[in-house]
């Protein structure tokens, strides 16, 4: 595609010139000129040719002269670059010229080689102002796509108040800080039935946006099955096949999924792979989740996940978190890991359940001694308080 540039001189001999000295150019598709008698007219033709990079003005003209045209333009085509022409020696004007906005000047008698080659570096610089400002608005547009998308991953997350219609036998606590836009951690919570209340945390591999949509399917997908099925066990059984049969790029799930008896403080539950979690005892002491080998979801399409059944007595709460947490490092490449993680739930003997999980997250951060957040980080928290 032919470079586009404005001539804006009253002079008519001016255009036979440009036509004439750069006819292999014009001829070969290179450069494409348009004309203008004076600034008027010039801005006429920008408001109806976007296309053109590169203004080529005179200074003395009727109407509108060059000087104010470069005003006019640098205001309202800012990215379009101008090049003044200027007597020999006609310094004051060529400084008013560059200080209104031109990017550079030739003088009269113009040498035409050196016109070509101050017309090529002008619109070189014109090109990347060009893209510059192409990339800028693809750059807003994307992270308006993201924020967009941040409020609908946002939107997933349950809110305690809501779903628990009896606080008096449970209390849930739930906390996500993504490390981009949108993340691929997941938890969720929702009653299977009026006394059973299911508990969902998970880790989609990889990051951004096509963790975040694997999240959403894993997260709806969990959901509607769980309404139906009778134990963690068979729901991750059928939700595992239809996610190995989804995902892409050999993406998968590790998750933890289970359900408490609201009546006795049963936990039944299934890890799909997922770090085990802990559980704070009434008198505080804290415990790791015994979890039977099982794999990630959308490894293999069969798995026999199997549930495990761990009693809590009034009191009694389990913490479970994604590896942003338990992977937390500092300056020399330690791992918060479990260990931190007992410490700080040992010293937490008081305090309601979501101040403990705020706590948990800030010994996490602190631990990292400011290193930028390397994954998402994600806790769900749930004690039982009794029928």
């Amino acid at each position: 595609m032919a470079a586009r540039l404005l001539v804006v001189d009253d002079e008519p001999d001016l255009e036979l010139l440009i036509k004439q000295k750069f006819r292999r150019q014009i001829r070969e598709g290179k450069y494409e000129f348009l004309f203008a008698g004076n600034g008027q007219e010039a801005l006429a033709v920008l408001e109806k040719e976007d296309e053109i990079g590169v203004v080529l003005t005179d200074i003395n003209m009727p109407i509108m002269d060059g000087l104010t045209l470069i005003k006019e333009i640098a205001e309202r085509f800012p990215r379009k670059k101008c090049v003044i022409i200027s007597a020999y020696g006609d310094m004051p004007n060529i400084r008013t010229a560059l200080n209104r906005g031109a990017f550079d000047f030739v003088t009269k008698p113009i040498d035409f080689n050196d016109l070509e080659t101050t017309l090529e570096k002008t619109l070189s610089y014109a090109l990347e102002s060009r893209k510059a400002h192409e990339d800028h608005n693809q750059l807003v547009a994307l992270r308006q796509e993201l924020d967009v998308a941040r409020r609908i991953q946002k939107s997933f997350l349950p809110d305690s108040n809501q779903i628990l219609k009896d606080l008096s036998r449970a209390a849930v606590v739930g906390k996500m800080v993504t490390a981009k836009e949108v993340g691929g951690d997941l938890y969720d919570f929702f009653y299977v039935d009026e006394d059973h209340l299911g508990l969902v945390l998970g880790d989609v591999s990889g990051k951004g946006v096509p963790a975040a949509m694997l999240m959403a399917v894993t997260k709806i997908l969990l959901k509607s099955v769980a309404l139906g099925e009778k134990g963690p066990d068979g729901c991750l059984r059928r939700v595992n096949p239809v996610l190995r049969q989804e995902t892409v790029d050999n993406m998968f799930v590790t998750l933890f999924f289970g359900i408490l008896d609201l009546r006795s403080g049963l936990l039944s539950y299934c890890n799909a792979g997922h770090d085990p979690g802990l559980i704070v005892r009434r008198n505080g002491t804290v415990e790791i989740m015994e979890n039977a080998a099982g794999i990630p979801l959308a490894f293999v399409p069969n798995f026999p996940y199997q549930t495990q059944t761990l009693q809590l007595e009034t009191g009694d709460a389990i913490f479970l978190y994604t590896d942003g947490i338990s992977e937390s490092q500092n300056d020399r490449e330690e791992e918060f890991g479990l260990a931190g993680m007992r410490a700080t739930l040992e010293n937490l003997s008081e305090g309601e359940l979501g101040e403990k999980v705020e706590a948990l997250h800030q010994a996490a951060v602190r631990f990292a001694q400011g290193h930028p957040q390397a994954d998402d980080m994600t806790l769900l928290a749930v004690q039982y308080l009794g029928d």
